[in-house]
């Protein structure tokens, strides 16, 4: 098993729990445009890519739309959305242990750049991270192949073989395989352990507990 000494963490469905949030920002969003409810399984759909590609491709808005759709989800978010939020049973004792082992650790987050660094400060997150890659205001360089890449290069990190990718949905396992380096797949997020196994992570794992094994190891 391969001994990591970068671990880049996705932020939603891998340390917190943002269902609440997220799904109260989407109400608030739709709500403001005067659109219909949303079903369930679109919220799970709905975390992990850009608020761009959600509004765009999962609620079918054109541009103009799509943009005041982000609009009004930030305006939520921004407030109140991004502290109804959970972090995972298990997740401070992991960062803690990384730490003490003198594991370095990011954060790559669609999510846009300054609300993770609020949630990081919330949760008293910040303390483990040596840096965070998050979405600018537009969406552009919000995939995690590009969020990745950009952060590694910033920090002139080559070690490929000693960098791994931890997230819940596709988007990670698939920017962890563009970027070359090592790929776990949660399956306590929002990902869907079907899709997430077709995408091939060199691991996957039920639990924090699980997890940990790995990144300890």
């Amino acid at each position: 098993m391969a001994q990591f000494t970068h671990v880049i963490f996705d932020l939603d469905g891998t340390l917190a729990d943002p269902r609440e949030g997220i799904r109260n920002s989407i109400k608030y969003a739709l709500g403001k445009m005067k659109k219909d409810a949303f079903s369930e399984d679109l919220l799970e759909r709905f975390i992990g890519p850009s608020l761009q590609w959600g509004f765009s491709n999962i609620f079918g808005m054109n541009e103009k739309d799509t943009d005041l759709a982000v609009k009004y989800f930030r305006e939520y978010f921004g407030e109140k959305g991004l502290y109804e939020n959970e972090p995972y049973p298990g997740i401070y004792e992991l960062m803690e242990s990384l730490q003490s082992s003198g594991k370095k650790m990011y954060i790559a987050s669609s999510k846009l750049e300054k609300y993770v660094h609020r949630i990081l400060e919330h949760f008293e997150f910040e303390k483990y991270i040596t840096m965070v890659k998050g979405a600018d205001y537009s969406g552009l360089n919000a995939s995690k192949q590009e969020l990745i890449y950009d952060l590694m290069a910033i920090r002139q990190i080559d070690h490929l073989k000693e960098v791994v990718i931890v997230g819940d949905t596709v988007f990670d396992i698939d920017g962890g395989k563009y970027n070359r380096i090592s790929t776990i797949a949660v399956g306590y997020g929002f990902g869907i352990k079907e899709e997430l196994l077709a995408a091939g992570p060199d691991y996957y794992v039920e639990s924090v507990e699980e997890l940990s094994r790995i990144l300890l190891s």
